[in-house]
């Protein structure tokens, strides 16, 4: 145990000192001399923080992975199970999951760019995206975070059997939802690939980072979800609550419209402080923008440091009150 907890200690100090040394060779030409260096500074200040916390909260931050870990071969099955279950009985089946998201991405290219006739926003090589391409790209991961805050929120209300049962390890309850909603992410993602193919955006090595910003959506919500699954069993008003920030959220994130329109407004760094701006942006780059996601390499540091904190909070969050599930459900 010493020894693995040894490897895991010296592969995230590894892993920080190569962020370090990113962030001070990482520069950008137009931005102003001492700001640059304000921002390493508190990058690399905020690395040395996470270090400390992570060696002295260790085992607490990783029994929960190891518990996912260790029950990795149920989670897929019970997770297979619950799409299945989901649409059972029904004559279309799962065609129903497909259905809604498809209509509202319908919708929405009907109103605005063919009755209000938007435009999608400018690239960097002087063109325009398609504004139906630009809609798809920011509806697809919207979607996904929608549908599996809600189903990772709900997870121990709808699974309370299992909650009941002593030898049960209630803490894949909330991955199960997720890997559930992760299945209809896949299809929608092929149709904005076929989307993007419509418009003359073939299959390139850039959208090959879907895979990571997928990935990256599926460990931001999981850090989400431990916290909200834990807490809406003692008080279940928060599912409406969540229903209702999504609401507001989807607005404030740049998915019907284009952040780069606001130009250097103070606004701008505010809305940014949102993960899911990164996640939508990021989504964009990989389908026509063609960026990559370590040449915004300090938004790409602030996701995951956010991310990271979420999920060490989550997991201190459900180990806290996981004791009280069963008396309460």
């Amino acid at each position: 145990m010493r020894m693995s907890k040894r490897i895991g200690i010296s592969v995230f100090m590894a892993l920080a000192a190569v962020m370090a040394a990113i962030i001070i060779v990482h520069s950008n030409p137009g931005a102003d001399q001492g700001e640059e260096l304000l921002k390493k500074g508190i990058s690399c200040a905020v690395i040395a923080a996470a270090c400390l916390i992570f060696v002295k909260w260790y085992d607490k931050f990783t029994v929960l992975p190891l518990e996912l870990y260790q029950n990795r071969h149920l989670i897929w099955k019970l997770a297979k199970n619950d799409f299945k279950k989901r649409y059972a009985g029904s004559y279309l089946g799962a065609v129903w999951a497909l259905a809604q998201p498809v209509v509202t991405v319908a919708m929405y290219y009907i109103v605005f760019d063919r009755i209000f006739g938007s435009s999608g926003p400018r690239l960097a090589n002087g063109g325009e995206a398609p504004f139906v391409l630009f809609l798809t790209a920011g509806l697809v991961p919207w979607f996904y975070f929608n549908e599996a805050l809600n189903n990772g929120t709900n997870a121990l209300l709808e699974y309370n059997y299992l909650v009941k049962k002593v030898v049960f390890k209630i803490s894949i309850l909330p991955i199960i939802k997720i890997i559930a909603a992760t299945f209809v992410h896949v299809f929608f993602v092929c149709i904005l690939l076929v989307v993007a193919a419509i418009y003359g955006y073939y299959p390139n090595l850039y959208m090959l980072q879907l895979v990571y910003y997928s990935a990256c959506l599926f460990v931001f919500v999981l850090a989400l979800s431990y916290t909200t699954c834990a807490i809406v069993v003692f008080f279940k008003d928060l599912s409406q609550i969540i229903n209702i920030g999504l609401q507001i959220a989807m607005w404030a994130t740049p998915i019907l419209w284009d952040i780069n329109s606001l130009g250097d407004s103070w606004v701008v760094p505010v809305l940014k402080l949102n993960p899911m701006v990164y996640i939508v942006n990021g989504y964009r780059s990989a389908i026509y923008e063609r960026e990559w996601f370590f040449q915004d390499f300090f938004s790409t540091m602030y996701f995951w440091i956010v991310t990271v904190v979420l999920f060490g909070l989550g997991a201190l969050v459900f180990k806290r009150l996981k004791v009280h599930f069963a008396d309460v459900l």
